[in-house]
């Protein structure tokens, strides 16, 4: 007796339906139970939307266009920077002068973000610690391929030092530091600044997106199923580096895990979740950066996805994450 081809149509589509949602049960359970209701900034925590072309880049690009507030107290001056676009400072009252300070670069896989999404990030920083963060703009991929992104980035570096004077800076105790794509242009950044003698003190590397080459291993072991997924990681790349990944590049600072000689730079914290895409890239280039002397922290969150502290900044294990973090810049201060 043969099944009616409507029947049969419907049966398989249950059938899908059921395959992903135990997928995604088991996805989650991996995920630190803290960590597993979804929040309003992820609904990708339950329904997983990659960026693979224009048409979602569109949409990514509309639903980040929300900012985040200052925290009170904190003072807050936008500043052209010559050779780049523009930056954010963040003081807090009573700042000592001359002070440390952070070059702090926003993620979104170079493709979408803008500084005032971590507006609240920043101040908290300035106010916590007491130094000068600094947010920079930067022009942003596929319409800007690298070198541009980068180019502002160091741009904003350079005019930090130049203007440390009236910023009330201290030049030899400014760090580099971001989250995601902005920690791997702050790994490049810091790159160039040792190749150009000018001076970082410190990296902060929160789940940095380093090594493009990541991009074309298949089998990630259950990583990246959550928030920053394959598919969106190789699109990603592509539209930064003007083509797909490839196993050479020849381009100076197209990609911090690629750069062979490691020694000099300045010590770092690289902070990541084991359920992070990022995982093994981050392992690797601590380790690399351990081999030629530098002093590393890594700091690896068990059942962290990417981007889960800013999802849930109010989670314990998120805000002790964030502490550890903010107690290792705090040497620059």
């Amino acid at each position: 007796m043969s099944t009616p081809r409507g029947t049969a149509a419907g049966v398989l589509g249950a059938a899908a339906v059921m395959a992903l949602a135990a997928r995604r049960r088991h996805t989650l359970s991996a995920v630190a139970p803290d960590l597993r209701k979804p929040a309003l900034r992820t609904p990708a925590l339950w329904l997983p939307r990659p960026i693979i072309g224009r048409l979602s880049l569109t949409l990514a690009r509309r639903l980040s266009r929300g900012t985040t507030r200052p925290l009170a107290g904190v003072a807050v001056t936008r500043h052209e920077v010559p050779g780049g676009l523009d930056a954010f400072a963040y003081e807090s009252p009573g700042r000592r002068r001359p002070g440390g300070a952070l070059l702090w670069i926003h993620g979104g896989g170079t493709i979408l973000g803008h500084p005032e999404s971590d507006h609240e990030l920043c101040s908290r920083i300035a106010r916590d610690l007491g130094i000068l963060v600094v947010s920079a703009r930067y022009r942003l991929a596929p319409e800007h391929p690298f070198p541009a992104g980068f180019d502002d980035c160091f741009a904003a570096l350079r005019w930090l030092h130049d203007a440390a004077p009236a910023l009330g800076v201290d030049g030899a105790r400014v760090a580099v530091g971001g989250a995601s794509a902005g920690g791997g242009l702050a790994a490049s950044v810091v790159q160039k600044a040792h190749d150009q003698g000018l001076p970082v003190a410190f990296q902060l590397l929160l789940y940095p997106m380093l090594d493009d080459r990541t991009a074309l291993v298949r089998d990630h072991r259950g990583r990246g199923r959550i928030g920053w997924a394959p598919r969106s990681n190789r699109y990603a790349w592509t539209c930064y580096l003007g083509r797909g990944p490839l196993v050479a590049e020849p381009r100076p600072y197209a990609a911090a895990g690629r750069r062979e000689d490691l020694r000099g730079l300045p010590p770092a914290w690289i902070g990541v979740g084991d359920l992070d895409l990022f995982y093994s890239e981050n392992l690797r280039y601590a380790e690399r950066l351990r081999a030629a002397g530098v002093p590393v922290d890594l700091v690896v969150e068990p059942g962290m996805y990417h981007g889960a502290d800013f999802d849930h900044a109010t989670v314990p294990s998120m805000r002790a994450f964030r502490r550890g973090m903010l107690d290792a810049l705090a040497a620059v201060g």
